[in-house]
């Protein structure tokens, strides 16, 4: 691993590229906050899709995407006189000073200042009654409240949930953020009480065919399977994502054995498509039993 001297010359190389770029190519010259944010966007799945993947030379390469980015947004700005990728640095090593008071509050012994220059004072650190933590749960509990008593920070316990997010990552992250100021089940177990509820009553609205009150139902019962698998510890993104893919490598099969055997999809029985689907499902259970 490189030492920390190589991993900011690194970083400045990284900056120095951006510069020339900007200053020589045609398309880096012409580029915006607006036409870059589609970009951001992707970059920002690929970087996800790798990690689901768990391939590390993937990951490496798709941070670095993700970090030019962040570094072309700082350039920008700079160039308008806003801010710099410097400001940017701090601004966020405040925040993580701020946010983490068991570790920088003064009345830490040894207290660590990772930005001697200037001095965090003691006035710009969170309250005392934030300065212990012994658990990740008290850790995030305080956070939640740390971030209401920011400067700039959250008026509200849900407002730091962004409106873009995907629905689902959305409604666990809205539950989560709940929940570390208390407004969470006291047993995990109770949550599928309303789990059934929430099921019966959309089975219900969906008997009598109406869309609109079918469709919240639907909604409410699946922010209810996710409140489930927040409270079992399961990320409900991750976990549909990899059935997503279970979908698509046994669909993949079906439709690799129809093309074998000169067959179309749409002339198979549902039985035939089930047969291969079950074969797809045994090899991969194979192949899970000798890794």
């Amino acid at each position: 691993m490189h030492t920390r001297d190589e991993q900011m010359k690194a970083f400045g190389r990284l900056l120095d590229v951006l510069d020339q770029l900007r200053e020589k190519c045609p398309w880096d010259m012409k580029q915006t906050n607006e036409s870059l944010r589609p970009n951001t966007i992707e970059e920002t799945f690929e970087l996800c899709d790798a990690i689901m993947k768990d391939d590390a030379q993937e990951i490496k390469k798709e941070l670095g995407d993700v970090l030019m980015h962040t570094c072309f947004y700082a350039m920008i700005a700079r160039e308008k006189e806003q801010f710099d990728i410097a400001d940017v640095l701090n601004t966020e090593a405040d925040k993580l000073i701020f946010r983490h008071p068991h570790v920088y509050h003064h009345s830490q012994v040894g207290a660590p200042n990772p930005r001697p220059l200037p001095y965090v004072p003691e006035d710009d650190q969170a309250p005392d009654e934030f300065s212990k933590a012994e658990t990740s749960s008290d850790v995030l509990k305080n956070w939640e409240q740390i971030k209401l008593k920011e400067k700039d920070g959250n008026k509200t316990v849900l407002s730091g949930v962004p409106t873009a997010l995907p629905s689902l990552i959305k409604a666990y992250r809205i539950q989560d953020k709940a929940r570390n100021v208390g407004f969470d089940w006291q047993k995990k177990e109770d949550v599928w009480a309303k789990v059934h509820e929430e099921l019966s009553e959309l089975e219900a609205e969906l008997s009598k065919e109406d869309k609109e009150k079918s469709t919240n139902e639907l909604g409410d019962f699946l922010f209810s399977v996710i409140n489930a698998a927040r409270l079992y510890h399961l990320n409900p993104d991750d976990a549909l994502e990899r059935t997503n893919r279970k979908f698509i490598h046994r669909f993949n099969y079906i439709e690799a054995h129809s093309i074998r055997a000169g067959k179309p999809l749409t002339e198979m029985t549902l039985e035939e498509m089930d047969a291969l689907w079950n074969e797809a499902k045994s090899d991969e259970l194979k192949k899970q039993s000798k890794g």
